[in-house]
């Protein structure tokens, strides 16, 4: 391996190169279950910006809301149950709402009472900190820009139908917050405020149907009125953005039909309760599809304009006819008298009497259960099975145009993908329909492109098999007459009226290809960052530097300036304005930029009017949750690094200059050893190419000792260098907070691939970074393990067959034999496994059959004789991402072999170990099983010598017992 170079750069120094007067503790699994840390998706800045807060508490247990004066230190602290939600503002940020749920030890409960659990909304004054309580509350939402009133819904009464045709209408309650006064409407069952909030429309949903029907509030007047009134059901109300217009669903019962007969109903121009109605079912429509209706899922709404009502159309089943001749066919045994409906019996060959057909029909008939699988299905059975639902509640886009009172179907059993551009004036339809088997086969993925000009319905073909493997499809700009795309390395626009097109890429000296995409696709694309508010420009990046185009292509500007020579890079921007469409160049836009050779990461400003993007700050840090409070100019965003936890800080500096801490997160990790830094190791893998590896130092590290170190590997994972591992019981069992903690190093290497050679890419690309992390002294060679879960797993079962660099190995999930996986079924989606193996992770191509040696050099399976790591194999099984025969075709093989193998099954459990107890048992068992392997402790007695089947439950008995023993 005299190819192997390699360099080190040393990050958030200095460490200690001394024995510590004072060690801290390290952590222990107990302490995961009791580490306080703040939900990160809980975050919420009011309006004004005054105020900011977040939900937090233990890994197991009752969480706390804490809302935080971002300006002083004022913050008030409240008890919310078991589970984080986030807290609303008013407009005007003068009251804060969030619900408050069932306690943690109340939900344990009512796993054994099954008494229902309900949740409180707790509605706080701001900053007098005055609190009110609402009891079973089932949702809330202020009113919008209105900051005078709370809408509480409450949950129906314990004793209430469940009947899915039962009242589902309940009380709702407005509050005014200005006055403290209540107004309960009663019998409920959907409502929404406008955007304004100065309209509540709710639909009464009461008991036999009596006063059913659509209501506006006007909140200023208390006006209510009655928009319609029937005997029928109300659903799916929809605001448009404006305020003044807003569509829903109706239904009623109709003894034709097997299910209710649906009517799209629209109010627009709507000035205080006075609108204007439109109502359509289908019937006044010459050209409506024959057994079709309305669809009763999704959300109708109006074009921008009012003069159309988009809604679904689905197919509407009739109820059978008892004298339905399709009944009474040849294998039918009776026939009926219409005049006297008596029943003539037949005999068969026997003489045997034969039952009449009212008999039949309320007999059991038994029938076979059983699945046909046919070679011309587009979508496997299975595939079809999980997507069922979806299949079923699919409805076809359609509109309805008030002038001339025509109905236009957009989409159609081939055309079923339709998406509107913004103003509605056209539609872009995609029809895979003749690419769908293959796709599904080979993952190589195409579809027919349609613009449809929605004033005629007039359809235009722009592409036929447009390759979509590995790209974004169409991407449509504000005004809705342009739209971009990239095809064979390049990027296009497309004038939606003309389909005319302009290359938009070809006089800029860039690649547009993404360069670290290894995958079987033809030339994956860059990002594409959308357009500009005023569609005028494209905005779309190469590997490193984003570009604004002119919609005709004719100028390019580097808004970042050549950063290709810094290996720096635009990676996303921050969406900050609400009501913005695109990227509005006339006010200040904002970047997370990241620097692909140190990982640092930070900020970058592009200035209003201005043509590059200037970075604010980048350093070994994560950036991002970068918010602006939609009344005022503050800014607040999330930074973090391996060491120090994620943390919000708040300015009101355009330049996000003089940033102060607001948040507190893991207040006890002082308390606990932790990591002493990272450091970057750059190497060259067998294969020649220059790589990158992350090494996790160890609690208390001191220079010139060496530690026991986990490979952890994936795919490229050195991006995440200064990533924060929260201490946690996570699904796959590896925690790297905990393993640094305990005195291990962790390594995480990037694997470059070769297509057709996964396996061999990874010892091409792991083997290596190892040896150059032994190098540097901090690796102790002769105890290093490797682990990983999923593709990780599968990496980890190859490597063992050729290396014996690992003194341990733990894989999560593996596949195992990559002929056999070809071909099984993908079960959480129901297809197969072809199209992954040929267009995406696997990077397997084409079929085993022509490519047996690939096929078997990548298949642990194939190597098994040559393994002489001991192996820790979870594989659950329910596993619906890799079969539960790969495990068991890996273990049983090792066991022949009479290999050092054990593994472990949760029942029930899926690819990822979702329930807590397991979790938490693989956390434990793979940690015993390390310590033994790499730090000499005593082996775990599952692992020395097993567990019995009939001593099975006195095990897990016992260590459970332990574990809440040392809680």
């Amino acid at each position: 391996m005299n190819r192997i170079k390699y360099s080190l750069l040393l990050f958030l120094l200095p460490f200690s190169s001394g024995v510590l007067a004072q060690q801290k503790p390290a952590l222990s699994w107990k302490d995961v279950s009791d580490w306080n840390y703040i939900r990160n998706n809980t975050y919420s800045l009011s309006p004004d910006g005054q105020w900011l807060s977040w939900a937090k508490g233990p890994t197991e247990g009752d969480l706390q809301t804490v809302i935080r004066k971002v300006s002083d230190t004022i913050n008030f602290v409240y008890p919310i149950g078991a589970t984080a939600a986030p807290v609303y503002f008013s407009k005007d940020a003068k009251y804060a709402a969030f619900k408050v749920s069932a306690k943690d030890a109340e939900v344990k409960a009512v796993k054994k009472t099954m008494k229902p659990l309900y949740d409180q909304l707790l509605l706080v004054s701001l900053p007098g900190n005055q609190k009110t309580t609402f009891e079973k509350v089932k949702a809330f939402s202020f009113s919008s820009d209105n900051p005078d009133w709370l809408a509480i819904h409450f949950v129906p009464a314990e004793n209430a139908s469940k009947d899915k045709d039962a009242a589902k209408g309940t009380d709702l309650l407005l509050y005014q917050l200005s006055t403290k006064k209540s107004f309960n409407l009663g019998n409920v069952s959907e409502y929404a405020f406008n955007k304004a909030g100065n309209l509540l429309t709710y639909i009464i949903d009461a008991n036999g149907q009596n006063g059913n029907g659509v209501f506006i509030r006007d909140m200023k007047t208390g006006l209510i009125t009655a928009l319609e009134n029937d005997k029928a059901n109300y659903k799916n109300i929809n605001w448009n953005e404006v305020g003044d217009a807003f569509a829903l669903l109706k239904s009623n019962k109709n003894e034709k039909y097997k299910e209710d007969v649906y009517t799209v109903i629209g109010f627009n121009k709507i000035a205080g309760a006075v609108s204007h109605k439109i109502s359509f079912n289908g019937t006044s429509a010459k050209n409506f599809p024959a057994n079709m209706g309305i669809s009763g899922n999704g959300r109708p709404y109006w074009s921008e304009d009012q003069s159309t009502l988009f809604f679904g159309i689905s197919a509407q089943e009739k109820k059978a006819d008892s004298t339905d001749k399709k009944f009474g066919s040849k294998a039918a045994t009776a026939t009926v008298n219409s005049k006297t409906d008596s029943v003539k019996t037949k005999t068969d060959s026997t003489g045997k009497t034969k039952p009449g057909l009212k008999a039949l029909a309320k007999a059991d008939i038994e029938k076979p259960d059983m699945i046909i699988w046919n070679w011309q299905d587009k979508r496997l059975q299975s595939a079809q099975q999980t997507q069922e639902t979806r299949d079923k509640n699919y409805s076809y886009l359609s509109a309805y145009r008030l002038a001339d009172q025509k109905f236009s179907q957009l989409a159609d059993s081939n055309l079923r993908n339709v998406v509107l551009a913004p103003k509605t004036l056209y539609a872009i339809g995609y029809d895979d329909s003749n690419y769908e088997l293959m796709k599904n086969l080979d993952g190589q993925g195409y579809t027919d492109i349609y613009v449809i000009d929605l004033k005629t319905g007039n359809k235009k073909r722009a592409f036929e098999k447009f390759y979509t493997a590995g790209r974004d499809l169409f991407n449509l700009s504000p005004n809705g007459k342009w739209a971009t795309f990239s095809r064979d390395g390049a990027f296009y626009s497309i004038n939606l009226e003309t389909l005319e097109q302009y290359n938009l890429t070809k006089n800029i000296k860039s690649s547009f290809v993404d360069e670290l995409d290894d995958h079987n696709v033809l030339k994956p694309e860059t990002s594409n960052f959308g357009w500009s508010a005023d569609s005028k420009f494209a905005l779309i990046k190469d590997n490193y530097d984003l570009w604004r185009i002119s919609v005709d292509g004719k100028t390019a500007v580097p808004l970042s300036d050549n950063w290709k020579s810094k290996k720096q890079e635009v990676v996303e921007r921050f969406s900050l304005y609400p009501k913005e469409k695109g990227t509005d160049l006339t006010k200040d836009q904002y970047f997370l930029v990241f620097n692909r050779q140190n990982k640092n990461s930070g900020i970058g400003l592009l200035e209003a009017g201005k043509t590059t993007i200037k970075p604010l700050f980048a350093d070994a840090h994560v950036y991002g949750g970068l918010k602006k409070a939609t009344d005022a100019n503050v800014f607040i965003y999330m930074k973090y690094d391996n060491e120090k936890s994620p943390e919000m800080y708040a300015t009101t500096a355009a330049t996000l200059a003089s940033a102060k801490q607001i948040s507190k997160n893991t207040p006890d990790q002082g308390k606990y050893a932790w990591s002493s830094g990272v450091k970057l190791i750059n190497y060259v893998s067998a294969n020649g190419d220059s790589l990158q590896a992350v090494l996790y130092l160890p609690a208390n590290y001191q220079e010139g000792k060496s530690y026991p170190t986990i490979t952890y590997i994936y795919e490229r994972l050195t991006n995440e260098m200064n990533v924060y591992s929260m201490p946690a019981f996570p699904g796959g069992g590896f925690n790297r907070a905990m393993y640094n903690s305990n005195g291990y190093a962790v390594l995480m290497p990037d694997i470059k691939y070769q297509l057709n050679d996964p396996g061999m890419s990874a010892v091409a690309c792991v083997v290596p970074a190892v040896k150059a992390a032994i190098a540097t002294g901090i690796v102790d060679e002769k105890r290093v393990a490797i682990h990983g879960h999923s593709w990780g797993g599968y990496q980890t079962s190859f490597l063992i067959t050729q290396t014996n660099i690992f003194k341990a190995a733990a894989a999560g999930a593996p596949l195992t034999n990559m002929i056999s996986m070809y071909s099984l079924i993908y079960w959480n989606s129901g297809g197969t496994n072809q199209a992954i193996f040929e267009a995406s992770q696997g990077r397997l191509t084409p079929g085993y059959w022509d490519n047996w040696d690939a096929f078997t050099r990548n298949s642990p399976i194939y190597h098994i004789k040559k393994v002489q790591t001991p192996l820790l194999l979870l594989h659950n099984d329910k596993d619906g991402a890799v079969d539960y025969t790969q495990g068991i075709e890996y273990y049983n093989g090792l066991r022949r072999l009479n290999k050092p193998v054990v593994m472990i099954t949760y029942r029930g459990e899926n690819h990822g170990i979702a329930k807590i107890p397991n979790r938490k048992d693989y956390a434990v068992r793979m940690m015993e099983y390390f310590d033994y392997m790499l730090k000499d402790k005593p082996a775990p007695d599952w692992w020395a010598k097993g567990i019995k089947r009939s001593d099975m439950e006195k095990h897990l008995e016992a260590r459970a017992f332990e574990n809440v023993a040392e809680q």
